[in-house]
């Protein structure tokens, strides 16, 4: 007879991330019972609002695109739990760290395409061409993306846009973002703000291959308007949380799972940093999978996955490389910029949009040359967003705003530990260098989250943020299925969150599929459910 103690649900989350609270909503709805287990004091990991210097922050510098694709408000009823978004004129202005030649993407190609005539008139015919050939891809993966990764469910996809875009998506998801970028467009300044938002953000250089779809960076934005939530990144998590809770489903904090619970290569529970037992016949997975198959499992893995176990502690553990300094403002910060683009864009404010900022080519490329040295870049590519200037409810006193501005190439392995570095106070002479003079005399309070402050206080193993790094061709086929089909080879084990397929980002897919395999595998004629 087993020496455990009762079943404590029947199925256990960790990890209270977006994509983990939105799996446990799917199954608390669906009449699971669902416990979330989450070593925070808070839900949400980099999703989350905070509190801090007399403000609301961000922990993560992010609209929310991809996300508002899927039917996630309707089939949760998230806007019965507060959920609301807020849309700007524009989705990015874009500026570079000399100060020349910006450009604003909006949400309408045709707007963008009228700001380039007067701002970049030579590119217009080559985004005219971009236009035709990457709407027909983006709108084809934006229907993978809603999808579960499984061959029939993706090949009907596919025909349902008539193989539209298909051999695009195919070639492109093997060649590097440069060489698609290249086909179209002879000035930098319009192929680095897509590298900024995708390959450097995934801390590859455009060139590498298998990084061509972020070529579509510009396309997505033209079919998914952005929209930041009312009250901050965190209200969308709340409005989760709630539905769950609603559905029956509880969340204990600060509860750390040190190791899986194991009997006849099968899930019994999970074991916590306290020895505390808590049985369950399912577990889902929703943290970085090196935990689940490098720390947790350790000796234990039976048989069957011990060749998986065994690939995964092969794996080099990759290094964080992202900064963010949080900052109170007495004022609103004007970019250097606002007035060439008022005057070239009738009707445009660029005050209160989010604002990158890109290193030239040769920059970047140093940049990614320091970065393995542990060095920072001197001309690192910066997002910049004041977010109370469109969401007032981000700083509750009258004229005081809220910076968000988000550092790459900060690497964890900084020579000299980031503690006593003098980098950060550095990043903001940067910003205050893209802004009218005396921006930085607006700063009343500011604080900085560096790749070592995410690892000891969100758990990301060396600062790193997981990424699933794959393309929809190995969705298509279930390469590496643990990642892109969620199941392990351990029965009642299941994976999700931004290491898993379609990856990082506040994209939702993740959670909403696993939760589906899980419900599939408990529903069916051969699921642990009882």
């Amino acid at each position: 007879m087993s020496s455990l103690p009762a079943r404590e649900a029947e199925v256990i989350v960790v990890g209270g991330g977006h994509n983990g609270l939105l799996c446990a909503a799917y199954l608390a709805r669906a009449g699971i019972d669902t416990l979330v287990l989450e070593a925070r004091p808070t839900a949400g990991g980099c999703a989350s609002t905070v509190e801090g210097l007399g403000a609301r922050f961000n922990v993560c510098h992010c609209t929310h695109s991809l996300i508002r694709t899927l039917p996630l408000v309707e089939e949760l009823d998230l806007d019965d739990h507060g959920l609301s978004y807020l849309s700007t004129d524009a989705d990015s202005v874009f500026s570079f760290h000399d100060g020349q030649d910006p450009w604003v993407l909006f949400h309408d190609a045709e707007r963008t395409l009228e700001g380039l005539a007067v701002t970049h008139p030579r590119s217009v015919p080559g985004y005219r061409r971009y236009l035709a050939d990457t709407l027909p891809v983006a709108n084809l993966l934006l229907d993978i993306l809603r999808t579960p990764p499984t061959a029939p469910g993706l090949a009907a996809s596919v025909l349902r846009r008539r193989v539209r875009g298909l051999s695009r998506l195919l070639r492109w998801s093997r060649a590097s973002a440069s060489e698609i970028l290249g086909g179209y467009f002879d000035d930098w300044r319009l192929t680095m703000p897509a590298a900024g938002m995708g390959p450097t953000v995934w801390g590859l250089a455009p060139e590498t291959p298998g990084t061509g779809l972020a070529a579509l960076a510009y396309s997505m934005r033209h079919l998914v308007e952005s929209g930041r939530p009312a009250g901050g990144s965190g209200a969308l998590v709340e409005a989760i949380r709630g539905s769950f809770e609603a559905a029956g489903g509880r969340i204990r904090y600060e509860t750390r799972v040190e190791s899986l619970l194991l009997s006849d290569g099968l899930i019994e529970g999970v074991v916590l940093s306290d020895g505390t037992h808590l049985r369950a016949d399912n577990v889902v997975a929703a943290c970085d999978p090196s935990d689940v198959f490098v720390r947790w499992l350790r000796d234990d893995a039976p048989p069957a996955a011990s060749r998986i176990v065994r690939r995964w502690q092969r794996r080099s553990a990759p290094m964080g490389y992202q900064s963010k300094v949080d900052a109170v403002l007495s004022g609103i910060p004007v970019p250097t910029v606002a007035g060439g683009l008022r005057e070239h864009i009738p009707g445009f404010d660029p005050v209160g949009h989010t604002m990158v900022v890109s290193p030239s080519p040769d920059e970047l490329l140093q940049a990614h040359q320091r970065r393995a040295c542990g060095q920072v870049a001197d001309r690192p590519t910066l997002l910049i967003d004041v977010p109370s200037l469109v969401d007032p409810l981000m700083s509750p006193v009258t004229g005081r705003h809220v910076l968000s501005l988000e550092v790459l190439f900060t690497p964890y392995d900084h020579p000299g530990g980031w503690k006593s570095s003098s980098e950060p106070d550095r990043w903001i002479d940067l910003w205050a260098g893209q802004m009218v003079p005396d921006a930085r005399d607006l700063i009343m309070d500011w604080r900085v989250t560096t790749p070592d402050r995410y690892e000891t206080e969100f758990s990301l193993h060396q600062g790193y943020a997981p990424a699933w790094a794959g393309s929809p061709l190995d969705a298509f086929l279930g390469r590496a299925p643990e990642l892109t089909r969620y199941r392990t080879p351990i029965g009642g084990l299941f994976l999700t969150g931004a290491g898993t397929y379609p990856g990082a980002g506040i994209i939702g897919a993740s959670g909403r599929n696993a939760a589906r395999v899980v419900l599939a595998d408990l529903q069916g004629p051969t699921g642990r459910i009882g």
